[in-house]
């Protein structure tokens, strides 16, 4: 057994001497230097080891940081991406703020336009209601009664304020009776026109206080005013104004019964016969002062019912 075993020796001597530098079977310093240079060498790898897991490490941590710098850097483009897109959009921000500012300061302009031109067309408007007022009251005043305003003062008839006719008790100065057959005249001459009526056998000429009445047939005048002076010496005075005073009653006659004849409604309160007027004479007479007062108050009192009723013929038209 022995010498089987001591060949196994011999056998595994020559297997381990093949397999290193070292001779086996080796004495026992030999061996223990062996393991000392085993152990130093084992210590070197196991350096060696850390080494490398040491520049493992560093190699992954290298990884990890190109990794983190490339993430970094994406970040950063992106980050560079929006700072452009948030610069574009600040522009496109401040560019609506200045469209804003435009639209706002156009809108308040458009504004103020708009209201200057409401208080226009109100004022236009308000001024149109005026003028239309205004118009539908001038439509509706008789412009004859404002020209020619006929009225009682006690006993006389007056127009546009003169006072036509004298009393005992109140002598109305006679510039102030001229002045008020200078307007009577007119007024009939006026009303004549606007009837398109032509007065036969005489004419009126109305010269404001010195108007007169003429024939056709031969230019013989009448004066229609006094001077007071009415005497028995001037017996040649008094007819001439008398004869016009009956002149006029003629014309007031030939109006009247026009007007009658086109109305049949109307009746002048007053009949007319020669130098009558509601059988009162209209001739002057020094003592008969009430009664020639009384007849050119009638006198008026028919004209102005001619008047009305021309007023009526323009207001319906």
């Amino acid at each position: 057994d022995w010498s089987n075993r001591l060949k196994i020796a011999n056998r595994l001597f020559d297997v381990m001497s093949s397999r290193s530098e070292i001779e086996h079977p080796m004495c026992h310093e030999c061996t223990d230097m062996l393991l000392d240079s085993l152990k130093k060498s084992l210590a070197d790898a196991s350096k060696e080891r850390d080494c490398y897991i040491d520049f493992h490490k560093k190699v992954n941590v290298n990884s990890n940081e190109l990794a983190a710098i490339k993430k970094l850097e994406n970040i950063e483009y992106e980050r560079d991406a929006l700072k452009q897109e948030m610069a574009a959009l600040e522009e496109e921000a401040n560019e609506l703020d200045k469209l804003e500012e435009s639209y706002w300061q156009e809108f308040n302009d458009f504004h103020i336009q708009l209201q200057t031109f409401l208080n226009e067309r109100d004022s236009i408007n308000l001024k149109f209601v005026h003028d239309s007022n205004q118009l539908e009251k001038l439509q509706k005043t008789n412009v004859y009664n404002d020209a020619f305003c006929i009225g009682l003062d006690d006993q006389f008839g007056t127009i546009n304020g003169f006072r036509l006719g004298r009393l005992p008790h109140i002598q109305v100065d006679w510039s102030e009776i001229n002045a008020a057959w200078g307007q009577t005249t007119l007024l009939l001459s006026t009303i004549a026109n606007k009837l398109n009526f032509t007065f036969q056998t005489y004419r009126l000429v109305p010269l404001g206080s010195f108007s007169k009445i003429e024939k056709i047939d031969d230019d013989t005048s009448y004066e229609l005013y006094g001077s007071g002076d009415f005497s028995l010496k001037t017996p040649f005075l008094n007819n001439r104004f008398n004869n016009a005073m009956v002149a006029y009653l003629n014309c007031l006659q030939q109006l009247g019964d026009y007007a009658e004849q086109q109305n049949r409604k109307l009746k002048l309160p007053y009949r007319i016969n020669k130098d009558k007027i509601g059988d009162v004479s209209i001739r002057y007479q020094f003592k008969g002062e009430e009664t020639w007062t009384k007849a050119l108050r009638y006198t008026l009192t028919n004209i102005k019912w001619i008047l009305a009723y021309a007023a009526s013929l323009a207001s319906s038209k």
